[in-house]
């Protein structure tokens, strides 16, 4: 594989915030004293401090998330992408920040998932020099119980099964011809619209921490993390 020699982050913040019950989005609510998304951007920058970082927002928050880089003094240096309708249009449109000539590797990560470790995302991009397409995941520890048509389904073997975590790591040429594909409802996360092309893709082990804050439970969840 060619030389790496650029590597690049892309996270999607795009949530309403609507199963947090607030009338803030879910990734500008405080965690430990500064918005969630602070937290996930410095996560990068702890990882690389040269990580080029492209934060994609709906426009109609970024006035608003200005407000707080200035209340919170947050100063760390990234883009910003302009949000679509949909995860697939606002990833497509972070994607379309990186030059198209660029060589290398670019992450895309979930914005609201603030805990993800140094060493997973090491793990992601180490990976992908030569995987070219990887994931984080982590081993179901809960039964599962597969429903179908069924009203009292079936167990089935959880060691079948992995949940998957962001960042999901990319060759930049390869993520930029997967996003040229007409968006599907099939496309659960980067990964499947990846494999749509026939790309295999790589698993690595991601890290317990690393959940992503969507209710209010996982905001005390979060409070608890940051004093670990």
């Amino acid at each position: 594989m060619a030389h790496i020699t650029s590597k690049y982050a892309i996270i999607v913040a795009g949530g309403k915030g609507l199963r947090m019950g607030a009338d803030i989005p879910k990734q500008f609510l405080p965690v430990g004293g500064k918005p969630v998304l602070m937290h996930t951007i410095s996560r990068f920058h702890a990882y690389d401090k040269d990580l080029k970082v492209i934060l994609v927002l709906p426009k109609t928050q970024q006035a608003y998330w200005q407000e707080l880089c200035e209340q919170y003094h947050f100063d760390e240096d990234y883009q910003l992408a302009d949000g679509g309708a949909s995860r697939f249009q606002s990833c497509k449109n972070g994607i379309s920040i990186i030059p198209t000539d660029a060589v290398g590797l670019v992450a895309i990560h979930d914005g609201v998932r603030p805990f993800v470790s140094c060493d997973t995302i090491s793990r992601c991009f180490d990976t992908a020099e030569t995987a070219k397409a990887v994931i984080p995941v982590l081993s179901v520890t809960d039964t599962l119980r597969f429903i179908g048509d069924s009203q009292s389904g079936r167990n089935v073997l959880r060691s079948d099964y992995k949940t998957v975590q962001t960042p999901q790591v990319f060759d930049i040429q390869l993520i930029r011809q997967a996003y040229e594909q007409e968006e599907s409802a099939d496309f659960t996360d980067d990964a499947s619209v990846v494999e749509r092309l026939g790309q295999v893709v790589t698993m690595v082990e991601g890290n317990r921490e690393n959940i992503k804050i969507t209710t209010p439970f996982d905001l005390k969840v979060a409070e608890v993390l940051l004093e670990l």
